[in-house]
């Protein structure tokens, strides 16, 4: 109903209509944690470590418990996967506004001369899967949980390249616990647990991923009392992905050993693993010994973090250093390619 009131300066009625009541604000959609993994293709194991360690979201609760998540939490978290597809951790911009995050974003991924992001309708990202498996680790060894690290890593072994699964995951992984280990918001029972579990599952690798007709064998183990084991497998599993037959001999082998391995396998190649602090003297002295007990036409490499440090030291005891699993897979390969060389008949023996 209304009612038409007529004004003295205007004849023309003037109508007032009842205020209507407001219509009732529609609640927000909150979406299960199933269809947050689906949409942001975060993993919920990595989404409840991110949750506890960076607070990057803030779920409200069910009445049973139950973790709900509105759609801009999920927008949120498909900015923190494409910021991490560009090379930071979580940890670098899990603080940052979304608003923030969008900018970051923007600068990065926009070309000269062509619209912004933020213009265009985008396909939902892919997520790092390097990246959520490390935090994921990361989480699972701080909640000293080794089964789940053990899910992960062999979760991972399979999702991944056997390169990106070392390079991206597990060397990183390694870095990261020494770090927390020295500066102590990890303890050394996480170190030790963590470590377990990683030994484990490379030599798994090793076992796995060794080709057994492979045309060479390959001999490795640390070089002096630095190098940790870790280390040595990580080496190994490089080159048993490589396509080499590997001999893991364990860490700390004594020269003599390291030579009778080489004569029983027949083998041209030895990679020892060494992390020598630059005042060490041992490691070198050792290296020298196992150099002259080789025959001479024995590749005898070292990689690690040290060779740059005793650079010469190596060259002078007639090794090859190598720094990192890189410069070790091309070596390989170049030693790959001159053995096949080698083995090709030259056209002229062909022709007789």
């Amino acid at each position: 109903m209304f009612c038409p009131v007529q004004s003295l300066d205007n004849p023309a009625p003037i109508i007032y209509y009842p205020r209507m009541p407001k219509r009732a604000q529609r609640p927000a959609v909150l979406h299960p944690i199933q269809v947050v993994t689906r949409r942001t293709g975060v993993s919920a194991d990595v989404l409840r470590v991110w949750e506890k360690r960076y607070a990057v979201v803030t779920p409200v609760r069910s009445t049973s418990g139950h973790r709900l998540y509105s759609d801009a939490d999920i927008e949120r978290l498909r900015l923190m996967v494409r910021a991490t597809r560009t090379g930071r951790t979580i940890g670098q911009v899990a603080a940052l506004p979304t608003a923030a995050l969008v900018e970051l974003l923007d600068d990065e991924t926009a070309p000269a001369g062509r619209p912004s992001p933020r213009d265009a309708v985008a396909a939902p990202p892919t997520p790092s899967a390097a990246g959520d498996l490390f935090e994921a680790c990361i989480g699972a060894i701080a909640a000293f949980d080794a089964v789940t690290i053990d899910l992960l890593l062999r979760r991972a072994v399979v999702a991944l390249s056997a390169d990106d699964f070392l390079d991206a995951l597990v060397l990183p992984l390694v870095d990261r616990l020494r770090v927390q280990l020295l500066d102590g918001s990890l303890r050394g029972s996480h170190g030790h647990l963590a470590h377990a579990v990683l030994r484990r599952v490379l030599d798994d690798i090793v076992a796995t991923a060794t080709a057994p007709l492979a045309s060479r064998d390959v001999v490795i183990t640390t070089l002096g009392d630095h190098a940790p084991e870790l280390d040595a497998l990580i080496v190994a599993a490089a080159a048993a992905a490589d396509g080499w037959r590997v001999t893991y001999a364990g860490p700390r082998v004594p020269a003599d050993d390291v030579a009778d391995m080489l004569e029983l396998l027949d083998a041209h190649v030895v990679i020892l693993s060494l992390h020598a602090p630059a005042g060490d003297r041992e490691s070198p002295r050792e290296l020298r010994r196992l150099r002259a007990l080789l025959p001479a036409h024995v590749e005898l490499l070292v990689v690690g973090s040290a060779p740059d440090v005793h650079r010469s030291s190596i060259v002078d005891a007639g090794a090859t250093p190598l720094v990192g699993l890189g410069a070790l897979r091309a070596r390989l390969r170049e030693l790959r390619s001159a053995t096949r060389r080698a083995s090709r008949p030259r056209a002229s023996s062909r022709r007789r």
